[in-house]
């Protein structure tokens, strides 16, 4: 039975997002007469400013460098139109159905905390794009990440008004379209509604929820590809004994450590006599999976405090009813930790990268074919197993690492220097989910090396002797899915199916 996520009844975890960007999950918004009151007090505040005479940045006076700008009464209702309209320069390619649910969401749930200023309507309206999957369509490119996420989310607020194309039920039309076949109506736009819409943080934060997700399920598979990889070079599983890890006692490793033990079996395994240690890709794999394992709950904390947060401009306090001026758009946590993350994933990259290396070549395989080759008698000459898989692990993991530059580190001065500190906390969102596509390529990739290279022993022994009933589980779901690379064949095929083995999050582990 699909669950339900209500929002503006309970904070929302970067899991419950990443549900529903997959669209595993329906999504209703609370409708406890307090919520409303609560959202409505907010959107009080700025017609009693108004009934006042009173001044509210971009309500009553122009954006950004503009602010000194007077706005007529006669022009409020169009102001926030206009907003829309002149943010919408985006270019590059465009976010994924999930991308933008993702960020949908995270703008929903940021507007349903009741410091906005907008109206309960306005939350049924995004709260619809999601329970008829309207999907604007988003450019990713042009967003500094300060003021917020302006152009990327000038497309969901352009949407709801009918003036932009969104997907819906597989086709690409005008948003009004979509509206009508929906049963939905156009939304009108109340002064400062869209400032709220688009002046925030929730495209960098919707996409950090996906990453952390994703980065959280590969950390799990890289510890598993390890023990698989342990086995296949005739390794030594006492480099994970739980007694070695106590005396460096980093969570994460520590966890990591546990679980490739486990899976070799490793207290009823025989110590390899001629070969005390084991390369730094096999003997160190618990300290680099572990470095990502042990900044994961400070990165979900971090992401999920954005992600609950107020984060526009101004802030409208309906207990105090102030209007707050100040820049909590800024996207600096999020740059900060996808930053993080992007550099710790990417060291997954090189670190399978080099393990498939070392499974390739005889010099260091301990008696395995060149290439992990199936091919046998005569013919193994002319047949090459892995040779050109690595060279492309080489290519995905350069890439991945070449990406880990710190994007939070490159604010440029903008919009009439108004704008003079940025955080790129979009850019570093999107070049995270980069490292992770690239990462999980060369990780799919040792995976069936790993297994090939599982196999191959196997034949020389008859036997796995270190492999344990949860490894030998994984083996056999490799099998099921994957031809043994004996002749060879073009593998492009295979590894597109992995990724998304991957992806689905349906290899054990």
């Amino acid at each position: 039975m699909t669950s339900t996520i209500t929002f503006g009844a309970a904070p929302l975890t970067l899991q419950q997002i990443y549900r529903i960007a997959k669209g595993s999950v329906t999504i209703e918004l609370a409708q406890a007469p307090k919520f409303k009151a609560r959202i409505e007090a907010g959107r009080a505040v700025i017609d009693q400013v108004l009934a006042n005479d009173g001044v509210i940045y971009g309500v009553t006076t122009g954006y950004g460098d503009s602010c000194t700008q007077h706005i007529a009464a006669e022009h409020w209702q169009q102001l926030p139109v206009n907003l829309t309209r002149f943010h919408g320069c985006g270019l590059g390619d465009l976010f994924d159905a999930e991308e933008t649910r993702a960020i949908i969401a995270a703008r929903l749930c940021s507007l349903c905390q009741g410091y906005s200023g907008v109206s309960y309507a306005l939350l049924e309206a995004l709260a619809a794009l999601l329970q008829h999957d309207i999907l604007p369509q988003i450019p990713k490119e042009g967003s500094v990440g300060a003021s917020g996420d302006l152009t990327p989310l000038s497309y969901i607020a352009g949407a709801l008004i009918g003036e932009r194309q969104v997907r819906f039920n597989g086709e690409l039309m005008p948003a009004e379209q979509a509206f009508k076949a929906a049963g939905l109506p156009v939304y009108r736009l109340k002064p400062k509604e869209a400032l709220a819409l688009m002046n925030g943080t929730a495209a960098m934060t919707g996409l950090a929820c996906l990453a952390w997700c994703r980065a959280d399920y590969l950390a799990k598979v890289s510890a598993r590809i390890t023990a698989l990889a342990v086995v296949g070079a005739n390794g030594n599983p006492y480099h994970f004994d739980e007694q070695l890890f106590q005396v460096k006692p980093h969570v994460g490793q520590q966890q990591v450590a546990r679980a490739i033990a486990n899976d070799l079996n490793h207290t009823e395994a025989k110590q390899n006599a001629a070969r005390l240690q084991d390369r730094y890709s096999l003997r160190c794999a618990p300290h680099i999976i572990g470095a990502l394992v042990d900044a994961l709950p400070f990165l979900q904390h971090t992401i999920e405090n954005e992600l609950n947060s107020a984060n526009d401009n101004p802030i409208v306090d309906p207990d105090s009813q102030r209007i707050l001026h100040g820049g909590h758009f800024y996207g600096g946590h999020i740059a900060m930790a996808m930053d993080m993350l992007k550099t710790q994933v990417a060291n997954l990259a090189d670190l399978h990268d080099r393990q498939m290396a070392l499974l390739l070549d005889p010099k260091t395989n301990h008696g395995l074919p060149a290439n992990l080759s199936g091919a046998r008698g005569t013919e193994h000459g002319l047949h090459h197993g892995f040779k050109a898989v690595q060279i492309g692990c080489s290519a995905w993991a350069a890439e991945a690492l070449k990406l880990t530059m710190p994007a939070s580190v490159f604010s440029r001065s903008t919009e009439c220097h108004n704008q003079d500190k940025v955080s790129m906390g979009t850019i570093a969102a999107r070049d995270a989910l980069r490292v992770l596509e690239l990462t999980e390529q060369v990780a799919v990739a040792t995976l069936l090396a790993a297994w090939q290279s599982t196999e191959l022993r196997k034949q020389q022994s008859g036997q796995l002797v270190s492999a344990s009933a949860q490894l030998e589980s994984l083996r056999q779901y490799v099998a099921a899915h994957f031809q043994f690379v004996e002749m060879d064949r073009a593998l492009d095929t295979d590894l597109r199916t992995w990724l998304l083995h991957l992806r689905e999050e349906r290899i054990p582990v």
